[in-house]
C-alpha cells in the first residue's frame, strides 16, 4: 500500500468515526433549559408602595419570548399589560393600587419561554403591600349636619337620608344649564311622576343679575320647595383666567387662576375669591331666609384624572394645583359661609375613587357623591359602590351625576345603594318621549320609577 492510499484510509477512518459519535446523520438534542429570574426591580415583600400605576422589571438568564402570557397576574386583580426585550420582561400596573392591601405577582411556569429552545419559564412570584388609607373612618356614622346651628329643616332632609338609606333612593334632575325644571318637568309630562330633588347650577353667577339669568329671582326653587321636592345646587365656577381678564372659565385648559394662590392674602386670585363667595353666600341666604335648604355641591370632581395611568391634569382649576390647596380651598369657602350665618346647606364632596387626598375631612362633608358616565354593566358600579364604601362607611353615598348607566333598579339589585341618583342634562333635548337623551330617556326614567325603592316627590314627607 502506497502512502496515499494509506492517508486515504485514515481519512476514511476518521470520518466513520465522526458519524459514529454523531449516531450517523442525525442531529444531536438541544439541551432545554428553563428560563429564571435573575432580578427584579422590585423586591418581594416590599412595602408602603403607592397607589400609582407602576411598571415592575424582571431579569431573566436566558432570552424570552412570549408563551401563555394569561398565566402573568396579580391578586387581588389589576389590569397588566407585559412587553419583552431581550432578558427583560416589563409588566405595567395600569390601574390605581387599593390602599393598605397586599398583592402577589405571579408569573406562572410557561408564561414567557426560551427564545432560542422554547424551554418553558420556571414560575415566579414576588409580593408587596401598598401604603395605609390618609385615615381611619369612624366605625360609627355622624348624623349631625357638619354646619353648627344647622336650620331644622336641613336636618330633617339629612335624616330622612339616613332613615331610607340602604333601602331605598331618591330620584332627582338637573336643571338645563342653570336655573330651571326643564328637564324635571320633561320627565313629569312623559311619565306622571316628579323626581324627588332638582338640582340648580349657579354657574352663571358673575353675570346675574341680568335679563336672561337671574339668580335674586328665586321663584323656580320655592315653588319646587312649596311643592313638597327637595332642592339642590351645584357651582361651575367661572372666574377670570388671567390677571384683569374679561373671559372667565371653570375648565384647567387655558385658565391660569390659582386655587393655591386664591387663598392666599395680597393675590388677584383672592381678591376675585373674596367678592364672589361674597355673593354666593348673598344666594344661599336668599333661599335660607325664605326656609329652603340646599344639599349643596360645590368644588367637584377636583382630582379630574390626575390619579389616572396615563398622568392627567385636573378638569377644573380647583383642583389644577392639588389636592393641600383644593382642601384648603374647600374649608375656606365653608368657614367663610359659617361666618356669614349660612346653614340651611348639606355639604357634598365627589370623589373620583382614587382621590382620597382630596377629602376635605369628615367635619367639612355630610355626603360622599360619586358622578359615573358610560358605565353599563351593574356588578362594575357595584364595584366603584363598594370601593368608595370601603373609605367612608360612615357616610351616606350618593350617584350625585351620571349619564349613560345600567338600570337604576339593576344598580340597586346589584347593591349599589345610592342614596339619590341624578342624570345630567342633555342640552340638545326636544322634550318629547321618543327623544334618546344622551343620558336617561324617558324609557330609562320609566323603568327606575317602576321600581318600589326609588321615591318620587310625591312620596316625600314633609320637611317644613
Amino acid at each position: 500500500m502506497s502512502g496515499k492510499q494509506l492517508l486515504h484510509g485514515v481519512a476514511i477512518l476518521l470520518v466513520a468515526m465522526a458519524m459514529v459519535a454523531c449516531g450517523g446523520d442525525e442531529t444531536a438534542p438541544i439541551e432545554r433549559v428553563s428560563p429564571n429570574v435573575t432580578s427584579s426591580s422590585l423586591e418581594s415583600g416590599s412595602s408602603d408602595i403607592g397607589l400609582e400605576p407602576f411598571e415592575i422589571k424582571l431579569i431573566y438568564n436566558r432570552p424570552i419570548v412570549e408563551g401563555d402570557i394569561t398565566k402573568v397576574t396579580l391578586s387581588p386583580a389589576k389590569t397588566l399589560e407585559v412587553t419583552l426585550l431581550n432578558t427583560t420582561a416589563r409588566i405595567a400596573i395600569v390601574e390605581e393600587l387599593d390602599y393598605e392591601t397586599e398583592y402577589t405577582l405571579t408569573v406562572g411556569g410557561g408564561a414567557f419561554i426560551d427564545k432560542n429552545t422554547g424551554g418553558e419559564c420556571e414560575p415566579y412570584t414576588l409580593t408587596f403591600r401598598t401604603i395605609d388609607a390618609p385615615y381611619t373612618p369612624p366605625t360609627e356614622p355622624t348624623k349631625l349636619l357638619v354646619m353648627k346651628n344647622a336650620m331644622p329643616a336641613a336636618q330633617r332632609i339629612y335624616d330622612y337620608l339616613w332613615d331610607i338609606y340602604g333601602e331605598k333612593s331618591l330620584s332627582g334632575a338637573m336643571a338645563k344649564v342653570a336655573w330651571n325644571i326643564d328637564e324635571a318637568q320633561w320627565v313629569y309630562d312623559n311619565t306622571g311622576k316628579w323626581p324627588a330633588m332638582a338640582t340648580f347650577d349657579y354657574i352663571h353667577l358673575n353675570f346675574s343679575p341680568a335679563n336672561w339669568i337671574d339668580y335674586t329671582n328665586t321663584t323656580v326653587a320655592e315653588e319646587w320647595w312649596e311643592a313638597g321636592g327637595i332642592v339642590s345646587a351645584a357651582w361651575h365656577w367661572n372666574v377670570p383666567i388671567s390677571q384683569g381678564s374679561s373671559t372667565c372659565a371653570f375648565y384647567t385648559d387655558g385658565n391660569h387662576f390659582s386655587a393655591r394662590r386664591a387663598t392666599e392674602e395680597g393675590t388677584w386670585e383672592n381678591e376675585v375669591l373674596k367678592v364672589d363667595l361674597a355673593k354666593m353666600a348673598d344666594m344661599l341666604l336668599l333661599l335660607q331666609n325664605k326656609g329652603i335648604p340646599v344639599v349643596w355641591r360645590p368644588l367637584h370632581e377636583a382630582a379630574g384624572n390626575i390619579y389616572e395611568p396615563w398622568h392627567g391634569t385636573a378638569w377644573f382649576w380647583w383642583g389644577n394645583d392639588g389636592a393641600e390647596a383644593y382642601k384648603k380651598l374647600w374649608r375656606t369657602m365653608f368657614d367663610y359661609f359659617t361666618e356669614r350665618g349660612v346653614n340651611n346647606l348639606i355639604w357634598v364632596w365627589t370623589t373620583q375613587l382614587n382621590d382620597f387626598e382630596f377629602y376635605p375631612g369628615d367635619e367639612y362633608v355630610d355626603i360622599i357623591g360619586r358622578d359615573i358616565y358610560n358605565v353599563t354593566n351593574a356588578s362594575d358600579i357595584r364595584t366603584q359602590w363598594d370601593h368608595i364604601n370601603q373609605f367612608f362607611p360612615h357616610k351616606i353615598v350618593s350617584l350625585s351625576e351620571m349619564g349613560n348607566v345600567s338600570a337604576y333598579g339593576a344598580q340597586l339589585d346589584a347593591g349599589a345603594m345610592w342614596s339619590y341618583f341624578m342624570p345630567w342634562y342633555d342640552n340638545d333635548n326636544d322634550y318629547t318621549a321618543g327623544y334618546k337623551h344622551m343620558h336617561a330617556d324617558i324609557a330609562w326614567w320609566r323603568n327606575a320609577f317602576a321600581d318600589s325603592r326609588v321615591i318620587t316627590r310625591d312620596e316625600l314627607p314633609s320637611f317644613k
